[in-house]
């Protein structure tokens, strides 16, 4: 697995995300600034980072999303390109359109730091795999505009095609129907707002979103090809 990081201004968990990926794969993580406008050849995965791109101006993730480098990213998802949006890069990836829905302000109007019960909604992904349908993990949150929100018809349609991800089991932000990562229809876009690489050792306190890393390099996963396990 050949992993890349894009860095915004504003940028402040691009390293640990690089490290988490490393972890796992024992590659050197490519860093990408936002002001290019292509992305390296033979990467098999994006990331983008959490942290406050261009200071959160406007909307979160509003700015970055019309960087030359979403461009490039944009052309990536749509080739087949895998990518992993955590907290901003969630925001971004909405901005995008490359997920559906919004990240609003948390319904509280606090910035919430603290470690959060998920339940895992599909773990038929590249990215999920390692963990059972509705398991219960705990991964971090860091965010002041987590409160995922989409229309009756587009929360419909991530039902439909089993793009919900993660649910907070305990939602602490008003997202709808508790929602805390989806997934593009291709199930080849993963955005969340729990921040998996900050308990991917035990050092760090745990390893429950270690196993998206572990996932991720378990499946090979590649720009141009993808082979699910068979579930029993």
């Amino acid at each position: 697995m050949r992993a890349a990081i894009i860095i915004f201004p504003g940028s402040n968990c691009d390293r640990d995300l690089a490290l988490a990926f490393k972890k796992v794969s024992g590659k050197n993580t490519r860093l990408i600034w936002h002001k290019d406008s292509e992305i390296p050849k033979n990467i098999d995965i994006i990331g983008i980072p959490g942290g406050f791109s261009f200071g959160d101006y406007l909307r979160s993730g509003a700015i970055a999303a019309r960087s030359p480098v979403c461009n490039a990213l944009i052309r990536f998802a749509q080739t087949g390109g895998y990518i992993l949006g955590v907290c901003n890069g969630f925001q971004i990836l909405t901005e995008t359109k490359l997920l559906p829905g919004t990240l609003m302000r948390n319904s509280g109007i606090k910035y919430l730091c603290k470690d959060t019960e998920l339940i895992v909604e599909n773990n038929n992904t590249a990215f999920t795999h390692g963990y059972q349908r509705k398991q219960k993990v705990t991964i971090p949150i860091a965010h002041h505009d987590g409160n995922y929100f989409a229309d009756n018809k587009t929360l419909k349609e991530l039902y439909e095609h089993e793009s919900i991800a993660f649910k907070y089991r305990n939602n602490p932000n008003g997202s709808k129907d508790n929602i805390a990562g989806i997934l593009s229809k291709n199930k080849r876009v993963l955005g969340m707002m729990p921040h998996p690489e900050r308990l991917n050792d035990q050092a760090l306190g745990g390893s429950d979103g270690a196993l998206i890393f572990g996932a991720l390099d378990t499946m090979s996963v590649s720009y141009t090809h993808l082979t699910l396990p068979t579930k029993a």
